[in-house]
């Protein structure tokens, strides 16, 4: 196995969109292989035909390749391994299929969902673990054929199932958890491996997949680790090697300590979703690889390159991994920070369109006004998507001013330098942020007012609201009239 290339796969179900979990199995995959010069396989594992959703595979290869993430083969690409998508490769299956029922390590079975819930309820009432029983159990050869002649007679369908050797142990090396052992009498019993339309199940399309691929590593989430002894006892069967396994620990919840279930709607959990509010795709990278794994050190951002040369499988955590939004948030602030001006604008002007703040197709004059607005806020948001909020001020008629709002105004010279302010500005020749900046220094020369009690009347005044980005250039964006009207508005409600 050590001299075996490394060759790891992603494989995702077309049957939704890109979630955080199976978004960190495939980066988890891609930085292993990259760091071991290995190669990366896209495979599409689509059998489940009820449950694939139009443009499901599609939107994958989109999020994948946004978030940064590319592969050496795959349904997209080509390679010398292929069909990719397993629903092209029915006929492989069938091979395989036929010769675990000729060695007799599978067999035809007829029993019905009714047969099976029977099954089901009485091991219930017995507090016995769900398990299959076998049909044939204590039938002759011939007695077992007449049962299935009986069976074919009235239309009935067989399922194919693999038989579970008893009394045998399966056991591996996980990359991640360590020695793992499973006894065989456990897993629920011979399982299916070809459904009754003749498509094969996971668990067995997963193994001569995997086979004939020559994946040598397989990284997973370790909710697979129940399916882990049965693809190894198709291995088993088939006289084949088995691949290094590693399961990664589960992704909870930061603030309930829960497993991370897409029933839960307070995290937001696909990448379209964070794509959407404009979180940046390096930013993603990067907080979805310390989702159970930690580099050396203690540093936390790190560019695609510098994981690249940093990763370790010996450093997957054993420990479940906190998602912790407060933690994504900083960390794409770090990037909103260092990222390219025209990229961030592109993406709020953006989100401002989509949440009605501005008309769709602007024009040049209100493009130039937001790409200002903008860079006015980049520094305080955690993602573009704030912006909305960031710049409500912009859009809203001003709220009554507030109890805290009233204090500020009612301390010793506010009405002074608010009224200077106002005159000044009526005046004003040029509206923009250097005269309306020299016109603030102008009022606290003639007032003798400065600090706190010079700057909080005049933003509160002008922008109708305590806090907020530099003071001269939001007020050049507000405009002139409405500066005029807010303070008309602020004197008309002070004692």
């Amino acid at each position: 196995m050590a001299d075996r290339p490394i060759r790891v796969r992603y494989a995702p179900s077309p049957t939704g969109h890109l979630h955080i979990g199976n978004a960190r199995t495939a980066l988890f995959n891609y930085l292993f292989a990259r760091h071991n010069n290995g190669t990366m396989v896209l495979r599409i594992e689509d059998t489940d035909t009820k449950r694939n959703i139009a443009d499901g595979e599609k939107s994958q290869i989109e999020n994948l390749h946004w978030l940064g993430i590319d592969w050496d083969e795959g349904p997209d690409v080509g390679g010398d391994f292929g069909p990719y998508r397993q629903s092209e490769r029915k006929d492989i299956y069938q091979k395989y299929i036929q010769e675990l029922v000729e060695k007799g390590d599978a067999y035809e079975s007829y029993k019905t969902e009714e047969e099976l819930q029977a099954d089901r309820d009485a091991q219930k009432a017995a507090h016995e673990a769900p398990h299959y029983v076998y049909e044939y159990e204590g039938l002759s050869a011939e007695d077992k054929q007449a049962k299935i002649d009986e069976a074919k007679a009235k239309g009935l369908k067989p399922v194919i199932r693999f038989h579970i050797p008893a009394d045998h142990t399966y056991e591996w090396d996980d990359i991640v958890k360590g020695d793992i052992s499973i006894d065989g009498n456990t897993i629920g019993g011979d399982f299916v491996i070809q459904k009754a339309d003749g498509m094969p199940t996971y668990n067995f399309a997963v193994v001569i997949d995997d086979h004939l691929m020559e994946i040598s590593h397989v990284l997973r989430g370790d909710d697979h680790i129940a399916n882990t002894p049965k693809q190894i006892a198709i291995y088993e069967a088939l006289g084949w090697d088995v691949p290094v396994f590693g399961h990664m620990t589960l992704i909870i919840n930061g603030e309930t300590g829960k497993k991370l279930s897409k029933r839960d709607e307070s995290v937001l959990q696909f990448i379209e979703q964070y794509r959407e509010l404009g979180y940046l795709p390096d930013a993603m990278f990067n907080f979805i690889t310390l989702l159970g794994w930690s580099p050396v050190g203690e540093d936390e951002i790190f560019t695609k390159k510098e994981f690249i040369e940093q990763f370790d499988e010996k450093r997957l955590s054993k420990s479940p991994a906190r998602f912790d939004k407060k933690k994504l948030e900083w960390v794409n602030n770090q990037y909103i920070k260092k990222a390219d001006v025209n990229e961030l604008t592109a993406l709020s002007l953006n989100n401002l369109i989509e949440s009605g703040r501005i008309q769709k197709d602007p024009d040049p004059k209100t493009i130039e006004w937001a790409r200002q607005l903008i860079s006015l806020y980049i520094p305080q948001m955690s993602y573009t998507g704030q912006i909305s909020e960031l710049s409500d001020i912009f859009f809203t008629e001003p709220a009554p001013l507030d109890d805290k709002e009233q204090a500020e105004l009612e301390k010793d010279g506010a009405r002074p330098v608010i009224e200077a302010i106002q005159t000044k500005l009526q005046g004003l020749d040029t509206f923009s942020a250097y005269f309306i900046n020299q016109l603030v220094n102008d009022v606290r020369q003639e007032t003798g007012v400065k600090g706190r009690k010079l700057y909080m009347p005049i933003r509160i005044a002008t922008t109708r609201v305590m806090h907020g980005p530099q003071l001269a250039e939001t007020i050049e964006l507000i405009g002139r009239d409405q500066t005029l009207k807010n303070i008309a508005s602020v004197l008309s409600q002070m004692n």
